[in-house]
């Protein structure tokens, strides 16, 4: 009885030109790619660890199916000698999640998918790093967190500036 009143609500909202209800749920996270190399060892175990870190995060977003998309984060952390400028090691991963959204289009999808899903996401791909790069000999490298929010923000106003030189 309830599911028949809640589908002829769904059907009266439907024809009354209502927007479709907002749907989110996060399917699946899952490591796409993994990758440690450390080019120097044993000879970087011989001295002081002096880390020199540098770190490029990139998020990219595609649709799989209806209503589901792929988000992945990917993470580039390269640590050199602060003295000499030799690597120490490079830890490289794409932290992936599947996420079912309905009921979001236009800039608002965008936004989802280039700043919430990749949010919901990096706490993975932080305790992966950490966890690779401890594997490999090393102390462990906690990232700060990220700001995808910001992210995105910089990235729209690069896009419109962009646009705006081509006009």
């Amino acid at each position: 009885m309830a599911e028949d009143n809640n589908q002829s609500a769904g059907a009266q909202a439907a024809a009354e030109g209502e927007k479709p209800q907002l749907k989110f749920s996060l399917q699946r996270i899952y490591v796409k790619d993994i990758s440690f190399e450390s080019p120097n060892s044993p000879g970087v175990f011989q001295q002081a660890f002096k880390p020199k870190v540098s770190l490029d995060l990139n998020t990219s977003s595609q649709k799989v199916d209806d209503n589901l998309y792929e988000v992945v984060i990917k993470v580039t952390a390269q640590v050199k000698d602060n003295e000499t400028e030799m690597t120490s090691f490079l830890a490289e991963i794409e932290q992936a999640g599947l996420f079912r959204i309905s009921g979001i289009e236009g800039a608002q999808l965008d936004q989802t998918l280039g700043a919430f899903c990749p949010n919901l996401l990096f706490p993975y791909a932080r305790e992966c790093v950490d966890n690779l790069v401890n594997r490999g000999g090393f102390p462990p490298l906690m990232l700060a967190p990220v700001n995808f929010e910001a992210m995105y923000a910089q990235k729209k106003q690069r896009e419109a500036q962009q646009a705006e030189q081509t006009q």
